[in-house]
C-alpha cells in the first residue's frame, strides 16, 4: 500500500461508510482507473490530494483501509440533483476493493440508474 506524508489529522484519514447497494451503486465510479468512489463531502479537497479512506462495506464489520487521490470535485455550488463533494481513485493497483465491490454490483453496473457522477 502508498504510503502518505502525515498532514492535518481530521483530513488524512476519511472513513465512509456504504449501507446498501444502492449507495454503493451510487457513488462507485467503474471508469476511474483502479476504480473510485464519489464521495459526499463539504470538506474542501484539491484536485490530487492523497489521504486514507476507512471504507466500510455493507454489513461488514471490517473497515478497508484505501490510499486514496482526488480526481473529481464537486463544489458546493453544484446543481441538485447532485451533491457536494469528491471523487477518489483507489491508488493501490491490486486492490481487492475493486473486485470486492464489482462483485456485489453484480448486473447492476450497467443499470440506466443514475449515479453520483453520471
Amino acid at each position: 500500500m502508498k504510503t502518505l506524508q502525515r498532514r492535518k489529522a481530521n483530513k488524512n484519514i476519511l472513513p465512509y461508510i456504504v449501507k446498501d447497494l444502492r449507495q454503493l451503486q451510487h457513488s462507485y465510479m467503474p471508469f476511474i482507473q483502479n476504480g473510485g468512489l464519489f464521495i459526499e463531502s463539504g470538506q474542501d479537497y484539491k484536485m490530487g490530494e492523497e489521504f486514507f479512506l476507512l471504507l466500510t462495506l455493507l454489513d461488514e464489520t471490517e473497515q478497508i483501509p484505501l490510499a486514496v487521490k482526488v480526481v473529481w470535485l464537486a463544489s458546493k455550488d453544484v446543481k441538485a440533483p447532485h451533491k457536494p463533494g469528491i471523487g477518489v481513485q483507489f491508488l493501490d493497483i491490486e486492490s481487492p476493493c475493486k473486485n470486492k465491490i464489482e462483485t456485489y454490483l453484480t448486473g447492476l453496473l450497467s443499470s440506466p440508474t443514475a449515479t453520483a457522477t453520471l
